[in-house]
């Protein structure tokens, strides 16, 4: 089955903006043998931008602004929200790539697409009303939620997004995704993290936000990027990745959290906040929130 015939019908524009997302995801995926230099400038957060960062940003701020849906839009790589139409129904945040650093030793990146049914991309992300992220790796996968199932899609040599696995579950392996520095772990983390390591489970981190968690969904255990002693914010962004991820992790059965609390109930005020992130397994998601209380 194709993705235009999978998204339910019912979902009116939100399926056209998807789909045209979809599209989208072609041009980008055919930058990579072009965009390969470091643009030599930084984004917001202050990170060295590479050229496929730029272009895929480009890429997706263009072609999203001549949609007639889409009300504003926001990406990682710019500073302010983007006014596109007042009429508009939708504000769209994105990752535009997602792991772009390690292009140079040719690992998994992925685009990152959150989708608001709101003018203002300022909203909880529980109010999402899809997500999707895409993969650039030995096939181009694509993965979507409109709030009915997580379904998984690879592009084929007619560049046609064909269905590879419908209702994506959770994993129940035992795998862990540990950023940060170990020196700089707080105590709770630290206490978290020996635990998995006590049970047994694996270390597998890719580097990429969107690659770890997707190994994540599909065999089972928790990504983390923690409030750290140098850095009690964390990393990763809540707008562009955490919601987003986590959207689409809790739909397929996990959850979400800052090590306290769902991440999908906080209500920025900016678009550039940051989040510490677990995400994964229910059961894993609860361990470090009862290791924060004390339990």
């Amino acid at each position: 089955m194709l993705l235009e015939d999978h998204i339910p019908k019912g979902t009116g524009t939100l399926r056209d903006l998807i789909l045209a997302i979809a599209d989208l995801s072609m041009d980008i995926r055919d930058g990579f043998m072009t965009n390969q230099g470091v643009a030599g400038t930084r984004n917001i957060y202050g990170d060295t931008q590479v050229e496929m960062d730029k272009w895929a940003d480009e890429v997706l701020v263009d072609g999203l602004s001549r949609l007639p849906m889409v009300a504003s839009v926001a990406s990682e790589e710019r500073d302010e929200i983007i006014e596109v139409d007042p009429d508009g129904e939708f504000s769209v945040v994105f990752d535009p790539l997602d792991g772009s650093s390690l292009m140079g030793v040719d690992l998994t990146v992925g685009t990152i697409v959150g989708i608001f049914r709101s003018p203002t991309p300022l909203r909880p992300g529980k109010e999402l009303a899809g997500a999707m992220y895409i993969l650039y790796g030995p096939l181009t996968v694509l993965v979507y939620t409109v709030g009915k199932g997580v379904h998984e899609f690879v592009q084929n040599t007619d560049d046609e997004y064909v269905l590879q696995k419908e209702d994506l579950r959770i994993g129940t392996g035992k795998i862990y995704s540990p950023g940060g520095l170990r020196k700089e772990y707080l105590p709770a983390h630290r206490r978290f993290i020996e635990r998995l390591e006590d049970e047994g489970y694996k270390l597998r981190f890719a580097g990429a936000f969107v690659a770890d968690v997707h190994q994540i969904i599909h065999k089972g255990g928790v990504f983390t990027y923690p409030a750290t002693i140098k850095n009690r914010t964390g990393k990763l962004r809540l707008l562009f990745e955490a919601d987003p991820m986590g959207f689409i992790v809790t739909e397929a059965g996990g959850a979400i959290s800052d090590g306290h609390k769902d991440i999908l109930g906080i209500d920025p005020d900016r678009i550039d906040l940051r989040v510490p992130i677990y995400i994964g397994g229910q059961r894993e998601i609860q361990m470090i929130q009862d290791e924060n209380r004390g339990k």
